[in-house]
């Protein structure tokens, strides 16, 4: 996988976000496979398309390009608030593709895919309304929280210029779908229990470990007065998709 940028395509754009577009736009559409199918190759569908900017061929998954010269971190701007809520309550929002660049440098140095299904409300954050001198005055926009997106939800690509292994990029996707679920309610308890498993240092845990998150999960979920047992439930769950495994007497191991 060459990461290199094509820097002529550069050539004649004035605006920097826009040449930075069309060079990202570019290097997905020759180089990323579809992390869902294996399918050598990405086509990008026609300009400004609302909903998505790329699509297998073979498979039909569709992917939505954010890019940042630099890092990628803990939060990434997106569109309209109201719009993407909308699409994850309908489920029709594409896979994430997370893409750090140089420009300096003119190279790809990291590549991560998330997952539709990992996308909740939760991770959504409304920004403030445009000020009333701005163009689209009122507009509210939104950022992706990707520190909230569970590990399992973070399929890395390319880390620092490392390229990962395309079949191990692929297991990685198909074991993440294991953690589908389309009603929001049960995703979002059930990635916050993966968020607490994972908050854990030992492969090993017990249950007291588990429960220490509650005012936590209180605060997420205020609505609910059983967390204790909702917290078994889910371990539960966990354990029957295969990410953890009970072991016995309250403690669990982690399935890495």
């Amino acid at each position: 996988m060459d990461l290199t940028l094509d820097a002529r395509l550069a050539e004649g754009y004035r605006s920097g976000s826009q040449s930075a577009r069309v060079l990202t736009e570019d290097w997905i559409a020759r180089h990323m496979f579809c992390p869902r199918c294996g399918s050598d190759r990405l086509s990008h569908f026609e300009n400004n398309r609302p909903v998505a900017d790329f699509y297998c061929p073979v498979c039909g998954n569709q992917f939505e390009l954010k890019s940042k010269n630099g890092i990628i971190g803990k939060k990434v701007p997106d569109g309209a608030y109201d719009t993407m809520i909308s699409r994850i309550r309908s489920d029709s929002s594409p896979d994430f593709l997370f893409m750090g660049y140089s420009l300096s440098r003119m190279t790809v140095n990291n590549l991560t895919v998330v997952p539709k299904y990992f996308l909740h409300p939760d991770i959504i954050e409304k920004r403030e309304p445009l000020s009333d001198s701005a163009r689209r005055s009122g507009w509210i926009g939104c950022n992706i929280l990707l520190d909230k997106i569970p590990i399992q939800g973070k399929i890395d690509v390319i880390t620092d210029g490392i390229v990962s292994d395309k079949a191990a990029v692929l297991n990685k996707t198909a074991r993440s779908g294991k953690l589908e679920t389309k009603n929001l309610s049960s995703r979002g308890w059930l990635f916050d229990i993966l968020r607490c498993v994972n908050a854990v240092s030992n492969s090993i845990f017990n249950l007291e470990q588990i429960y220490s998150f509650e005012e936590t999960l209180r605060h997420n979920h205020p609505d609910n007065r059983n967390i204790r047992p909702k917290i078994r439930q889910q371990l539960q769950i966990l354990r029957d998709k295969g990410f953890i495994e009970f072991v016995g007497n309250g403690i669990y191991r982690k399935i890495l």
